[in-house]
């Protein structure tokens, strides 16, 4: 059977001036089509509360969190900065009580972008508000390109999940203007930027699956293999977890 991967939705109410007082419940399509061409089941939850997170959770074999809107700094004890962008405390939330689930339930977690982000201030972990606020800052790491263009290296650690998958160096695409501070101790980076902003991330425990990654892979699956390679590494990954899972 076809994995099942949850990917909690975001509402959106600007898609169209004709229906700006319809909200909607979305997720970006390259995630849907990266799904698919790995063989996996995607499914989308609307934003919702943290019993139904749980429910939710239960419902199938992995989460995978998706980018969006800014995660707000008082879940981690800052107030807002002036470059700080639109946030939703109802998705943080409900993505806060969906990765803590996921934890417990020892479900593998993707995130990707505000994913990565929002999951890592989920266990105390903090962020930049800015990437014009990191001390070190000599990348441009929201890109002038078009999104299936590559902007920058990555150097990658040679013995994770994610240097198994592509070696010690990568070139990704980059839209992201907030970015990890501070990492929780339940995770632990596995790339880095060339100015050194965390750009992945993985699980420090064996009883846990975690990958997170800064950039936005499924926004180059129709130009770029390697892309794609991500989510069909993923998506077997997650077949032979829920494999030894049974086991034990």
């Amino acid at each position: 059977m076809k994995p099942i991967i949850g990917i909690p939705g975001n509402i959106i109410t600007n898609l169209n001036p004709h229906y700006s007082s319809l909200p909607l419940t979305y997720t970006p399509q390259g995630f849907v089509d990266a799904l698919n061409r790995a063989g996996a089941l995607p499914v989308v939850f609307p934003l919702s509360t943290e019993e139904n997170a749980r429910e939710y959770v239960k419902s199938v074999d992995a989460i995978l969190l998706a980018g969006g809107q800014d995660v707000s700094p008082l879940l981690y004890g800052e107030e807002p900065h002036l470059k700080l962008e639109e946030t939703s405390p109802l998705r943080d939330a409900f993505e806060i009580a969906v990765i803590k689930e996921a934890w417990k339930e020892n479900k593998p977690i993707m995130a990707v972008c505000r994913g990565l982000q929002i999951m890592a201030v989920a266990f105390g972990g903090s962020a930049y508000q800015d990437v014009s606020l990191y001390p070190d800052l000599s990348v441009q790491h929201v890109q002038a390109s078009s999104p299936e263009t590559v902007s920058h290296s990555i150097d990658i650690q040679k013995e994770s999940w994610l240097g198994k998958l592509y070696g010690e160096f990568l070139q990704v695409n980059s839209y992201h203007h907030q970015a990890i501070k501070e990492l929780p101790d339940e995770l632990t980076p596995t790339a880095w930027s060339k100015d050194g902003l965390i750009e992945a991330f993985e699980a420090s425990d064996d009883t846990h699956l975690a990958i997170g990654v800064q950039w936005h892979p499924e926004l180059m699956i129709n130009h770029d293999k390697e892309a794609q390679n991500l989510f069909d590494a993923f998506v077997l990954t997650v077949k032979e977890w829920k494999v030894s899972m049974t086991e034990n």
